[in-house]
């Protein structure tokens, strides 16, 4: 007795899955300038690691004998395999199949994947090229009804965005279902000009009076700078190379600490352009980002979010080989000042931080919140008290540099003042409630109308509070633990991550991440 004609239709069915939405529908695909389903799986894994899971789901044809003729493959392909050697479950959209909407077993499929990885422990990688939802109208003529919308498994979405990294990247166009499944993700990017990302396609759209292409309603140009999408790529190597190096920083899972790499980069290396990097100008600007690759380990800073929320920058970087979570002003855009944006920003990479056990060093540069009727528009104080909050309830370890302003409610948010975090200033550190510049009329008021040359008193009364400006001053009082020559910077945060290693702690965080 043997089992080898059930193995050879095993092999029948699975080379008709491999087939996906036969050869027109695939040549069409490619000729649009994108990989297929299976492509994309090979080129992102590790050479021969994936483990497919499902390979023989789809809706089958059979002869008057019962015997299989062909096979529609479902538009989902699952498995596991490996990223630069380590675990990671993987689900992918095949747009030749029906445009990735759903089809039979596609359901059971995007849920099983999902329970898979929180369940291994395991990184989510979604290739996402489709709708993933409910299929398209035509759904309702060929199952003769239609059905009340609920999204299956979708707690299970938002239950491991508390326990794995969960990646997404928009290979084509995608919406509804699987716009959401690209936003639910800690970290998501797009191809440019071949992505797109919207509620609801064009044709839709059109329905209600906008005539829009593709790459107007919803490219990459558009979901960079808005915050629902993190990253752009120019091709759909690059987007799998920033995935790559994204979960390189992470643990598998919240219940593994985010492991150190080993590094030649001197810790106590020193940059001596560093002692000139701040303008005594305070309306000056300076290159953050430079100042940041000068203190974290060599090519090791990883940003995250660079087209939107621009006055913050967030990203991960390594200190002496130990991962960081790295937040810092960039005074290009608004002097730093915090946007509604840019608390939006701040609140989602706070929780990400969190959630990974990652150690927070901010690098201070914020003259408050931004004001005016934008501001005001924008909500900006109720965004900003969010990310506030979430500062608040972190509890990994912090270490925060205050560069230069640290003005008002926002600069207050630097660190979360009600516990112990290790803090230091440059001597460019300037800070208050309030900018002396936009303060001293109203404070002075009386004194400058009672004066016979209200500017000249204005003068003096500005370089009178100047003198008391010093930071030094500060430091007298211990309002500022320690300043630092800026050259010292990148040795005292490796020490800070040294010290905050054995502080890390693993298992869900007291709060779950916010989408």
């Amino acid at each position: 007795m043997s089992w080898e004609k059930e193995i050879e239709e095993l092999k029948l069915r699975q080379k008709f899955a491999k087939q996906m939405g036969g050869k027109e529908k695939v040549a069409r695909h490619v000729n649009a300038g994108k990989l297929t389903v299976r492509d994309r799986i090979d080129k992102f894994l590790d050479e021969n690691s994936f483990e497919e899971v499902g390979s023989t789901t789809g809706r089958a044809e059979y002869d008057a004998d019962g015997n299989l003729v062909d096979m529609q493959p479902a538009n989902l392909i699952t498995g596991r395999g490996r990223v630069n050697g380590k675990r990671v479950v993987v689900a992918g959209d095949d747009f030749t199949v029906r445009g990735g909407a759903n089809d039979a077993g596609i359901r059971e499929k995007l849920i099983h994947v999902e329970s898979m990885a929180g369940s291994l422990q395991l990184p989510l990688v979604r290739l996402v090229d489709g709708t993933g939802g409910g299929g398209s109208v035509k759904t309702i003529e060929t199952e003769g009804r239609t059905y009340v919308p609920e999204v299956r498994g979708w707690d299970v979405v938002i239950d491991n965005l508390s326990k794995v990294p969960v990646v997404a990247m928009a290979l084509g166009s995608t919406a509804g279902l699987g716009a959401a499944r690209v936003a639910a993700s800690h970290y998501s990017v797009m191809v440019k000009e071949t992505s797109q990302m919207f509620v609801a396609g064009p044709p839709v759209v059109a329905r209600t009076g906008e005539i829009l292409t593709k790459n107007e309603l919803g490219g990459s140009d558009i979901h960079t700078r808005n915050g629902a999408v993190d990253d752009e790529a120019k091709s759909e190597e690059e987007a799998f190379e920033k995935v790559r190096r994204f979960l390189s920083y992470l643990p598998p899972s919240v219940f593994e600490l985010p492991e150190r790499l080993e590094t030649d980069d001197d810790p106590n290396r020193r940059e001596e352009w560093l002692i000139d990097a701040i303008p005594r100008d305070a309306r000056k600007v300076y290159k953050m980002r430079k100042i940041i690759e000068a203190t974290v380990d060599k090519d090791s800073f990883f940003e995250i979010g660079k087209k939107w929320g621009r006055s913050v920058i967030t990203g991960f970087a390594r200190l002496d080989g130990w991962p960081v979570a790295i937040m810092a002003s960039d005074p290009y855009h608004y002097g730093g000042a915090w946007t509604a944006n840019a608390a939006q920003k701040v609140l989602r990479f706070v929780d990400l931080a969190q959630t990974f056990h990652l150690p927070v060093a901010h690098l201070v540069d914020i003259p408050g919140f931004l004001v005016g009727r934008k501001a005001e528009d924008e909500a900006t104080i109720r965004h900003g008290v969010r990310a506030m909050a979430a500062i608040a309830q972190a509890t990994v370890p912090w270490c925060a540099i205050l560069v230069r302003k640290t003005y008002g409610v926002a600069g207050a948010a630097h660190m979360n003042s009600g516990r112990f975090n290790l803090r230091y200033a440059w001597p460019s550190g300037d800070w208050g409630s309030l900018p002396i510049a936009g303060g001293l009329e109203a404070a002075y008021k009386s004194e400058l109308e009672a004066s016979d040359d209200p500017k000249a008193k204005l003068d003096e009364i500005e370089e009178r509070l100047n003198r008391l400006r010093s930071p030094f001053r500060s430091a007298e009082r211990f309002l500022i633990e320690e300043i630092i020559d800026p050259r010292d910077t990148r040795k005292i945060l490796c020490d800070f991550a040294e010290m905050a290693a054995p502080l890390r702690t693993t298992g869900v965080s007291s709060f779950k991440v916010r989408p």
